[in-house]
Formats: C-alpha cells, structure tokens, sequence
C-alpha cells in the first residue's frame, strides 16, 4: 500500500500507538489501515462415489486441477460463497452439507474454509474461470497435477474419511506452500454417515 484510501497522501509502515503490529498510516489525517486474512470458501461436489474437479483457466496454477473454491465477497457467508463459487467454476448445483476442512495458510494471508456437498444434478459445466469440469473417482484422481496443496490434504482426508466410513472435520495451519505444520480435529463438527 502506498496512499491512504482517505486522502490520498502517502503512507508509512509503522507500528500505532497502542498496537502491536505494523500497519500502513497515514501521515496527513491518520488513518490507520488494517489488512487482514482473506477468506477462500469451496466445497467438495460429491457424487455417488465420484467429485467434481475444475481445471483452471486462470492463474495462479493455470491448467491445474482443484476444487471449486474463491474469495467471499462482502455480504455472504462461507456457505453462500461455496455455492456461488461451485456455479461460477463449474456450473454446479450444489446443496452444502457440512464443514469439511479449515486451513489457515500463514504464508500468504488466507483462510481456506472447504465444505462438503452433494451435486443436485449433473447438469455441470466449464465456467469461465475453468477449462474443464469432470467426476473423479478416488484412483482416477490427477495426483500430480493439483493445483493447490490445501486442495491434495483435503481430498486426501475426504477419501480416507470415506473409506472409514466416518467423516471428521479438521483443521490445520500451512507455513508455506508445502508444510502442513499441524492438523487437529474439530470434533464438535464431527459428522458419521
């Protein structure tokens, strides 16, 4: 950030008064700026035994495949923004059915909330932000070729989960791209089938 969204004039990086954290200020009429954690919401399509993945049409990770997922937008919640986001990528009608995942990932200021969701249909299709649409079943999964790490531990706990016959909601912090420092449970969540 350089100008301040009040007045215009440039900003400094400086930790207020008060504060215990740096924050953009304003040196003309003090406004102090806070940036937080952005929330990404997307679910899990389930069908049968298969889910729906979306190839991505835009960066980053263009040509990947991932869960549909994307920013909330102010004035929705996380479930709102898993549906609107399952229509937008991929054309799908989709009823939420409960939290899945939550992983904080520290390195780039976001919170991904992933939740599970049954197709209502398989009236689906490639939305703008993908290339294609499919159902997978576990083992035609493409491993090697997921966009997003937070996407590959959360389909791999999904069918791990299945194969037990219980579902558990988790939730866990990524330092970085690749390490996964901590998974708990969140058991007051816990949903059997």
């Amino acid at each position: 950030m350089n100008f301040c969204n009040q007045c215009g004039e440039k900003v400094t990086l400086k930790i207020p008064q008060g504060d215990n954290m740096p924050r953009y200020v304003c040196g003309s009429c003090a406004t102090i700026h806070y940036e937080n954690p952005k929330i990404v919401a997307g679910c899990i399509p389930e069908w049968e035994d298969k889910v729906l993945l979306c190839k991505r049409a835009i960066e980053p990770r263009y040509g990947l495949w991932t869960l549909p997922a994307g920013f909330m937008e102010n004035r929705e919640s996380t479930t709102q923004a898993a549906m609107r986001e399952a229509m937008e990528e991929a054309k799908a009608d989709v009823e939420i059915t409960s939290l899945y995942t939550v992983f904080n990932l520290i390195h780039i200021n976001q919170v991904y909330m992933l939740f599970r969701s049954r197709l209502q249909n398989l009236d689906f299709g490639a939305g703008e932000e993908s290339l294609e649409v499919a159902l997978f079943e576990e083992k035609d999964i493409p491993w090697d070729q997921l966009a997003f790490p937070v996407v590959e531990q959360t389909l791999r706990y999904f069918f791990k989960d299945r194969a037990a016959g219980q579902f558990q909601a988790r939730m866990g912090d990524f330092q970085d791209r690749q390490t996964l420092l901590s998974v708990s449970l969140l058991d007051a969540l816990h949903t059997p089938e």
